[in-house]
């Protein structure tokens, strides 16, 4: 079965290094190529890879922001970042975007190859090297999140309008309660989130990413 990719990456020398390695497997078959994200919006308009090999590091937008478009309109290609950068949040985020698989640059043919093949079938690829790498971010990212305080409906309500800066007064007109009422819930939010003044129940709140 031949798998249809298309690359997208602004450096003419890794074009042609993938076109020669590319050469020794005959059912992968490079359809097109593409130095931006504008070019491949366009191209795809006109031919449909099985498998997209997206650079990060594109002049006009980085991988992480453009993955979502492709996916967006075209839900089944299959994407995997070919990179040099091996930062552990940048693997998250292009996974998290949907990206299928992740391998660098500089991997071995027979590693291209099989991320290659892997994302085709669906499955997620990540290169041994980076797997650990992004499994303690993830881990780190998911203590984090444990750490947040339990908030009610009401509560969550309640600091949003105070980071925006609304009063109590204004707080309990917006949200149809009294204001003796927004009072306890504030006053829950600074023992909740530990904190000594209005000012510090706003810091926290966005540190924690309770709000945006």
């Amino acid at each position: 079965m031949k798998i249809r990719i298309a690359i997208v990456d602004d450096h003419p020398m890794i074009i042609d290094g993938l076109k020669h390695m590319l050469a020794a497997y005959p059912h992968i078959v490079l359809e097109d190529t593409y130095s931006t994200g504008e070019e491949l919006m366009l191209g795809l308009a006109r031919r449909l890879p099985d498998v997209i090999l997206l650079d990060i590091q594109l002049p006009e937008m980085t991988g992480d922001k453009l993955a979502p478009q492709i996916l967006k309109k075209y839900p089944g290609i299959k994407i995997l970042a070919l990179t040099s950068v091996d930062s552990a949040l940048y693997i998250y985020n292009m996974i998290k975007e949907g990206v299928k698989g992740y391998v660098l640059k500089n991997s071995a043919s027979a590693s291209i190859i099989r991320a290659i093949e892997c994302v085709h079938q669906g499955e997620q690829y990540i290169e041994g090297s980076l797997k650990e790498k992004v499994e303690r971010f993830a881990q780190k990212l998911k203590s984090k999140e444990d750490l947040k305080p339990s908030l009610t409906a009401k509560e969550r309500e309640v600091l949003e309008w105070t980071v925006k800066g609304l009063s109590i007064q204004e707080i309990a007109e917006k949200i149809f309660l009294g204001q003796r009422t927004v009072e306890y819930y504030r006053s829950n939010l600074l023992l909740k989130l530990d904190a000594r003044n209005l000012a510090d129940l706003i810091r926290k709140a966005i540190e924690s990413g309770l709000v945006d």
